[in-house]
């Protein structure tokens, strides 16, 4: 079930009535109908994978009890490790296996042997990387003692699997989102009017923008062979549009949903795009996972403490896992590289927290200074993203070769370039709403809140009338393959 389909328009209207209809009164209640709603959301994808989610829930459930009753050192040691090993063991079999079966082979045959590794015909069961780490983040609070056990397993399960999280993110924590679920929730008419106005920009982000730049920037990779350098670069900023739209559009969708029913989920974007360096970009961009792994990776393996050499090496080891979390291919571990690379001045000179604040606050236009930051390190960003987007690590290298060719100064010409324009426009718009609401949580936080109604609602309508107008075919959101 897609949040851009037409079942979801039907069903969360259904959980929302019944949530607060039939639920008010009681929390146990509350948490029933949220975990059934999130077992049928995830089970109308494919319903023999629902197994797969109850049983990871179920191991970390228990295992997490054990590592806070257990009496020694040793004892939790191996309940954490029983539970790493598990769900790493899952994620791997069923994302991993192939990448590494067929690496091994390719190594062996360099060396002049054969082997032939049969590969698992299994499609990918869709979020498990994002419900696996919601629940290794809970062990490992669990090991460090931040947190106590949850002793009530449908609490538990709703913290793993609340619908509007379960397969995309935000990576929930448990000291953010268990506290929520432990307290029945009373409706707020402000937080859902709120929560809606966040669903019509996300719906916005995804369908208007995002979904209509896949086409272009489909087309130009899909065919890159066939353009020049001009062309493929305007693919490349074509997918530099749709990831973000796409991927944060979810976020807000979600984000809004939950809100709904009186939920706060961890914010995972904050207008990337205006970074003025790399470091600032990484602190906006899907910043629960950022954040996940630099609370239980970066930070364990000494994290900015040690000598200039250790921060250079934990700087790639959380890049290099991140490209790999992404995807089990070598164009995703050499975009994790690459943006190890650009980061990297900023690690070496100690410069990489200078730019905490939202950039040009108070103002309604950059300087120039910040302006020419903001366009380098945009342009940075989208040479990364063609290797995140190209099918093999051959393809990306040939358009970087196009672009930085003398074909770049070439007339740029595609299939339907003549129909880019309305999208542009809408583009265009959407980037100046989002710079003068960047200093909100999303744009439409805010934005015509003083308004007279007439006018305020004219705004709804017609970014709902736009969505309509520029929506076609549904289309799966791009995180849904990790």
């Amino acid at each position: 079930m897609l949040f851009n389909s037409v079942s979801f328009a039907i069903f969360l209207p259904i959980v929302f009535i019944l949530y607060w209809s039939s639920t008010n009164r009681s929390l146990r209640f509350q948490n029933i109908l949220l975990l059934i709603s999130s077992y049928f959301f995830y089970a109308s994808w494919d319903w023999r994978f629902l197994f797969l989610l109850v049983f990871s829930t179920s191991l970390d459930y228990f295992t997490g009890i054990k590592i806070y009753e257990a009496l020694n050192r040793k004892k939790r040691l191996f309940w954490l490790w029983l539970s790493i090993i598990i769900n790493i063991g899952f994620l791997g079999a069923f994302k991993y296996y192939n990448f590494f079966a067929s690496s091994f082979a390719e190594g062996l045959s360099l060396l002049g042997f054969k082997a032939n590794l049969s590969s698992l015909q299994v499609i990918l069961p869709v979020g498990i990387s994002f419900y696996t780490f919601h629940g290794l983040s809970y062990v490992l609070d669990l090991y460090k003692k931040k947190i106590k056990p949850e002793r009530d397993f449908i609490t538990y399960s709703v913290f793993v699997s609340f619908f509007p999280l379960l397969v995309a993110g935000p990576i929930e924590r448990a000291t953010h989102l268990l506290p929520q679920l432990r307290m029945k929730r009373e409706f707020n008419y402000s937080k859902a009017t709120d929560g809606l106005r966040q669903i019509l920009w996300g719906l916005f982000k995804k369908i208007v923008i995002a979904d209509n730049c896949a086409g272009y920037a489909n087309t130009i990779f899909n065919n890159s062979i066939e353009f020049n350098g001009s062309t493929v670069l305007i693919g490349a900023l074509f997918f530099t549009v749709q990831i973000y739209c796409d991927f944060s559009g979810y976020s807000d969708i979600a984000l809004g949903t939950a809100r709904l029913f009186n939920i706060e989920l961890l914010r995972n974007f904050a207008f990337p795009y205006f970074s003025r360096d790399i470091a600032e970009f990484w602190r906006r961009w899907h910043i629960s996972l950022s954040s996940w792994f630099k609370d239980y990776l970066y930070i364990p393996l000494g994290g900015s403490k040690g000598n200039t050499w250790m921060k250079i090496r934990n700087t790639f080891i959380i890049f290099l896992v991140s490209g790999f979390w992404h995807g089990a291919n070598w164009t995703f571990i050499i975009w994790g590289l690459l943006n190890a690379l650009y980061i990297m001045p900023s690690i070496v000179f100690n410069t990489h927290r200078n730019n905490i604040d939202i950039v040009a606050k108070g103002k309604q236009l950059p300087s120039v200074r910040d302006f020419l930051s903001i366009a380098l390190t945009f342009s940075l960003t989208v040479l990364a993203w063609i290797f995140f987007r190209a099918a093999t690590v051959h393809d990306a290298f040939s358009i970087l070769s196009k672009i930085f060719s003398s074909s770049l100064f070439m007339i740029p010409h595609f299939p339907g370039i003549r129909n880019t324009v309305p999208i542009l426009l809408m583009t265009g718009i959407f980037f100046l709403i989002e710079w003068f609401g960047r200093e909100q949580q999303y744009p439409l936080a805010n934005l015509g809140i003083k308004w007279n109604r007439p006018l305020r609602y004219s705004m709804y309508y017609a970014i709902l009338i736009a969505i309509f107008w520029f929506g076609g075919q549904e289309q799966q959101f791009i995180y849904f393959q990790f």
